[in-house]
Order: structure tokens, then sequence, then C-alpha cells
């Protein structure tokens, strides 16, 4: 039987005869799947999706439109957590998002909520992980051999560099940009960029602001805030306490005052009193 009539399928779908798409499998119209492939029997792939060679899809993961999955890319299989016992836990993608060779994203846990979720217009370059139960935004990049623990939720447009590991139930906020190398183990607030092990705060992400279209007062004022928060005088609670709950800022403080003063592991600290913090 060719794999096309394994398929209930959209018009203009093109499956390499060499690929395995199993029964059930629903793939939209304009996707396109390469040679050695496999997909596995619950997955539903949306339209205009590019499917490389050497790709395994599996387990219930749903995948939006316009994706591009490079070869030997798994998506969707067991998650490496020892207390999965099989249940039909989910991964869920959503549009525009790339792939690139040898990332691995993984579906939830019973334990987690059942669900991995993955935004809009994400880049996983080669070799980054995804684990189970984590929550990921829209436009975020992650960089080569980024490693994401389970339970980790990571905001908008978030940058995480090559070679960054973010540890289990971590928090990482909308814009912040995690530095090559990091090891995280702490919530990096929003906007901040973060760096070394253990991470800490290095300044804010203005080029990152910047680019998401906030105005030169609007960074000013988080700038001016971020620094009393996290390079001010007292204690770290005087401090907080001195930004109130943010409801006199704009948004970009509310965002980071919100994020504060609901970590449950604690939040970063500055790596040094002194210094620019961008």
């Amino acid at each position: 039987m060719s794999p096309q009539s394994n398929v209930v399928s959209g018009e203009g779908v093109s499956i390499h005869p060499m690929a395995v798409v199993s029964d059930g499998a629903r793939i939209g119209k304009g996707t396109t799947i390469g040679p050695f492939s496999v997909i596995g029997p619950d997955v539903v792939i949306g339209c205009d999706c590019m499917i490389g060679s050497h790709v395994v899809i599996d387990g219930h993961t749903t995948l939006g439109d316009n994706n591009r999955i490079f070869q030997f890319a798994s998506i969707g299989a067991p998650p490496q957590d020892l207390k999965y016992r099989g249940e039909p836990s989910r991964l869920s993608i959503g549009d525009g998002n790339i792939m690139r060779e040898y990332v691995t994203l993984q579906p939830g846990t019973q334990g987690g909520g059942m669900v991995t979720s993955i935004g809009d217009n994400n880049l996983f370059m080669s070799t980054a992980h995804i684990a189970h139960d984590v929550r990921v935004g829209s436009g975020c990049v992650f960089a080569n051999s980024a490693a994401i623990a389970g339970h980790v939720s990571i905001g908008n447009r978030v940058t995480v560099g090559g070679m960054v590991g973010v540890h289990q139930f971590v928090r990482i906020g909308d814009y912040a940009m995690i530095g090559a190398g990091a090891m995280v183990a702490k919530d990096v607030p929003p906007f901040a960029i973060a760096q070394g092990d253990r991470a800490g705060l290095a300044g804010i992400n203005k080029i990152g602001l910047e680019r998401g279209g906030f105005s030169d007062a609007q960074i000013a004022e988080a700038r001016s805030v971020f620094r009393k928060l996290f390079l001010g005088a007292g204690t770290w609670q005087e401090r907080l306490e001195s930004v109130g709950t943010g409801e006199s800022y704009g948004e970009l403080v509310r965002l980071l005052i919100g994020f504060v003063r609901s970590s449950e592991r604690g939040v970063c600290l500055m790596r040094s009193r002194g210094g620019d913090e961008g």
C-alpha cells in the first residue's frame, strides 16, 4: 500500500514514496514529506508544512501551518522522564516554526499538565532540546544545543544562546536574552540579559525591546525601574517594596514587577552591582 493511500490528506500533499505515514495521520494541503520520514498514527500536520528526510513525528502531536522541519529531527517521541507511563499526553505546535537538524521536542506528562505547547514563528537551531511540559511562546530563538528541562515556561521573543541549560520549573520572561553557555537555575525577568554559571543578570535587552517596537520612553522607564530594583540600595525586599505593584507604570514595568512578584523559585540577580546594565 502506498503512503498516500494510508493518509487522510488535503489537496496537493506530496509524500515521498520512501516515507512511512501511518493510518490515521492527517496531513494538510500543500504539505511535503521527504524520504525515510516516519509519521505516527495520531499526528496532525497543518497546511504548507515542509517535513524533510529522516524526520520522525510521533505521539499525539499537532502542528499548525507553514512549519519547516529539517532532517533527523525527533518530534513528539516519549519524554525523557522516568515517571512517564505511556499516558496519551500531547505536543502542540503552532504556525511558522523552524526546527533544524536533530532538534528534539517532547510531549507532556501526567505530572505536568499533559501537554508541551509551542507558539508561532520560533526558530530551533540544530540539536536544541525542549523537554516535557514546557511552555514556549512565539518569536523565540533557541541556538544550537540549547537544552530546556521539563516544566520550564518561556515567554515571547526570547533568545536562548548556544549550549544553554535551563533547570526544571524555571520561568523566562518576554524579551529576555540568555547568553551562550549559561546555566539558568532561577527565573529570568522580562527583557533582562542573563549569563554565566549560575546565571546572573547583566542588564536589559535594549535591542530586543527596540525590535519589539517599544518606544525610547518606554525603554527608558523600564531601564530606570530595572536599575532601582536590581541595582538600588537596600535589601532585595526593600527594593521590591519600593517599586510597588507597578500600577503607576507602563506596560514593560508592569510586566517586570508582576513577573518578579509571582516568582516561586526566586529570580536571577545582578552578577555585579557595578558596570553598565544595557
